[in-house]
């Protein structure tokens, strides 16, 4: 007798060629219905032999696709309604779409065999995809998922396509972006007043690289500026029209071998490499490469992804390129055709452009393998805009993160989708990407303003925040910065009630009473809320925000409270007239702000030890400061006391100072200074745990990037009493703030609302 199911599938289902795969599983168990694609996953309604069903849904959960990721899968009974075969129907819309979308992947092996092979109808096509790869994210226009909602839905299938698209044998049947050279879009180089188009510009474009010259390339997200890694001339011609002065450059190699002559590959960022996010990852660099990365003992690195850029190293391109975004210094990554040509042509000699639109623009995503595991430092393409986690809420809530590193959060449905990274907000251009950004995010979900709430940081003058005061929507809260860093890693664990130590270190950050904070440790559960329990020892900040600019002048406010100090403006340190302005500053109590920031105090060491010029880019003081002591052998750590509440950085800052004055290695130093760092934390962490009967800590904050810190301290927090949580999903720096904001107020606004429409219906009844 047979049974009838409605299946419910929830996750990344819908791009990834669930409902082909559903079809022919189904034709194989012999069960007769239907598969489709609804705006919050895939239904499946399957009649057949209740044996049959069973083993199919086993299926469904074990052999499906590589890119589908399925997060929940519900059955019920359904009514027999005698169907005569299994087929794929028309996607139908219902509610508001909660449907995860896939993130762009890269081209697979099969689509690689047949672009190379001379006699497929697709050989050389930039454009080849199937159901499990190509774009997703960057050409879906409107959810559910279909050709006519996505970029493609301008070029009709010939034949051909139409016939592989049709085909439940094929591996592109109903593979939505799929074309061919005939009926799709194609590649195009233009150089001044020429064009060439087809082979004849992968051609040209390899000549060009390899004679020097800079070529903007269209690539899934956006425009990449690429150039010969190895041509030092090229790369620094680069670097003066990009207006990027220091900051290191992405690399593209050719393949895994040429990954391996680089950078020291481990079998973990191997994996991360090849994985199919296919991040740029950071690894340590065996290969000196003028002008890419200075002091920098580490190489960011990664694999073509793009059919594009498979066809440029297969027709010779050189075996490393730069690969950096599109953009001129700090601005987002260009992805219009006619934005890239307005903003890039002082910058590149020509531009590979292909036809197709893309829907929005996706940076790079960026990681590392960390001593605690994979780390994501910038979550974009690979990783946007999936949903993070499922969290206790109902309503819709838009989180709009912080003003640096920006991402933003919208919960659908308890869902957290986390966008791309958008950037820093101090910039127009920026600030018009998170825009656009948050209106995609509403439309694609097709939230209603009238019920959403909005979760900004507590800073008032935080871009973000005076955007989020003037969003016309109905309810609005405020978190602060340290603890939505905590609240990221909490969220990412679902753990909505674990008490826990939380340790925030970072930059900047307002804190509850009005001063720049950035070295806290809070006690507390994401449905309690965090109480401040500990932070670094107050220092005065001359310039408040402006002093991170200049170590010298961070290091004034902290260096003040040290006794009998030198005349810092002599040998060996040879602070600029800067610091004697700021500390004339600090002793006057003129333009001065007190501060905890951890940040400050990494820059302040930088300055001890002579990094005392402006920074180039945010962090680059502390980098610079790593850098250096990694290549300083094992060594006592400098104390760093944690007594009352409080880290106190003076004996920390004096034996650094006493060292440098006695001569010793610049390298020893500073990995004295970062081992001290990490036992007094771990000292606070242990005294705070120990006191408060906690017995996990959790850490996130930009310090926290730092690879060398994080070994130290989890070579101090292997063998204790105390598990360790950090952030993997979502970056540890401020890219993480969003999805901290959502899940900080999440379980409570949820009793809230629940709370009041009980209220609500208790005074109807009266």
């Amino acid at each position: 007798m047979s049974s009838a199911w409605s299946i419910h599938v929830r996750g990344v289902v819908q791009g990834v060629g669930l409902r082909p795969f559903v079809y022919r599983l189904a034709r194989s168990h012999a069960l007769t219905g239907w598969v489709l694609n609804g705006e919050d996953g895939v239904e499946i309604h399957a009649e057949g032999e209740e044996t049959a069903l069973r083993s199919f849904l086993e299926d469904v959960k074990t052999l499906a696709p590589p890119a589908a990721r399925i997060t929940d899968l519900a059955v019920h009974a359904a009514r027999c309604e005698g169907l005569p075969g299994f087929t794929i129907s028309e996607s139908q819309q219902w509610d508001r779409p909660t449907v995860r979308i896939s993130p762009d992947l890269p081209v697979c092996d099969a689509c690689l065999e047949e672009i190379f092979n001379p006699s497929d109808p697709r050989y050389l096509y930039p454009y080849i995809n199937c159901t499990n790869c190509g774009p997703r994210y960057s050409v879906v226009l409107a959810l559910p998922y279909d050709r006519s909602r996505t970029t493609m839905r301008t070029w009709p299938l010939d034949e051909f396509c139409n016939g592989e698209y049709h085909d439940p044998a094929n591996r592109r049947f109903h593979a939505q972006p799929v074309a061919c050279p005939r009926c799709g879009p194609g590649y195009y180089l233009q150089q001044g007043g020429e064009i060439l188009r087809g082979n004849d510009a992968i051609r040209k474009t390899v000549e060009l690289l390899k004679h020097g010259a800079i070529v903007a390339i269209k690539g899934i997200g956006g425009y990449h500026l690429a150039c010969d890694a190895r041509d030092a001339q090229s790369v620094a011609a680069l670097r003066q029209r990009k207006y990027r002065k220091e900051k290191p450059f992405a690399l593209m190699a050719k393949d895994l071998e040429v990954a391996r002559g680089l950078v020291e590959l481990t079998s973990e960022s191997e994996a991360l490499l090849t994985s199919a996010a296919r991040p740029i990852v950071l690894v340590r660099a065996k290969d000196s490469l003028a002008q890419v990365a200075s002091d920098n003992d580490e190489l960011g690195i990664m694999l073509p992804y793009t059919p594009v850029q498979h066809l440029l190293m297969a027709a010779g391109a050189p075996e490393v390129l730069v690969m950096t975004s599109a953009n001129r210094s700090s601005e987002p990554i260009a992805y219009e055709d006619g934005d890239a040509f307005e903003r890039l042509d002082v910058i590149a000699d020509a531009f590979l452009v292909g036809e197709r639109p893309i829907a929005r623009r996706v940076d790079d995503s960026v990681a590392r393998v960390g001593a605690f595991g994979p780390v994501i430092l910038r979550r974009s393409r690979g990783y946007a805009p999936g949903a993070v986690v499922t969290l206790p809420i109902d309503r819709p809530v838009l989180a709009v993160g912080s003003d640096l590193k920006n991402t933003v959060t919208l919960v659908v449905s308890g869902q957290a989708f986390v966008s791309q990274h958008i950037g820093d907000l101090d910039h127009y251009a920026s600030r018009r990407a998170f825009e656009e950004t948050i209106e995609d995010l509403l439309k694609m979900y097709e939230v209603p303003r009238d019920q959403l709430l909005v979760v900004h940081d507590s800073h008032p003058q935080y871009v973000s925040t005076q955007h989020a005061i003037a969003f016309p929507a109905p309810a609005k809260q405020e978190v602060q910065h340290h603890r939505a860093h905590v609240a990221s890693v909490l969220a990412e664990y679902e753990a909505w009630h674990k008490r826990v130590l939380g340790v925030s270190f970072d930059g900047t950050g307002y804190g509850d009473d009005g001063n720049i904070w950035g070295g806290e440790f809070f006690v507390g559960s994401l449905d309690a809320g965090f109480d401040r329990v500990a932070h670094l020892r107050p220092a005065a900040l001359p310039g408040g925000d402006a002093a991170a600019q200049f170590p010298v002048q961070a290091a004034a406010g902290f260096l003040a409270q040290l006794e009998q100090m030198p005349d810092f403006s002599t040998g060996p340190f040879c602070f600029p007239r800067r610091y004697l302005n700021s500390l004339k500053l600090v002793h006057q109590n003129v333009r001065c702000f007190s501060t905890t920031s951890m940040g400050r105090i990494f820059d302040a060491a930088a300055a001890l030890l002579g990094f005392t010029r402006e920074i180039t880019f945010e962090g680059q003081a502390a980098m610079w400061l790593e850098y250096l002591a990694t290549k300083g052998s094992d060594c006592e750590p400098y104390p760093f006391p944690f007594e009352d509440g409080e880290l106190d950085f003076r004996p920390l800052l004096e034996a650094l100072v006493f060292d440098r004055l006695r001569g010793r290695d610049t390298h020893e130093i500073a990995r004295s200074f970062q081992r001290g760092v990490a036992e007094g934390l771990y000292s606070a962490a242990i005294t705070l745990c120990r006191d408060l009967q906690l017995d996990t800590v959790v850490l996130s904050g930009g310090v926290f990037q730092n690879n060398l810190l994080m070994s130290d301290l989890k070579q101090l927090f292997q063998n204790g009493p105390l598990q360790v949580w950090t952030n993997h999903a979502v970056p540890p720096n401020d890219g993480g703030i969003s999805l901290g904001q959502v899940a900080a107020i999440a379980s409570r606004t949820n009793v809230e609302d629940k709370a009041a429409q009980s209220q609500h219906v208790t005074s109807i009844g009266i």
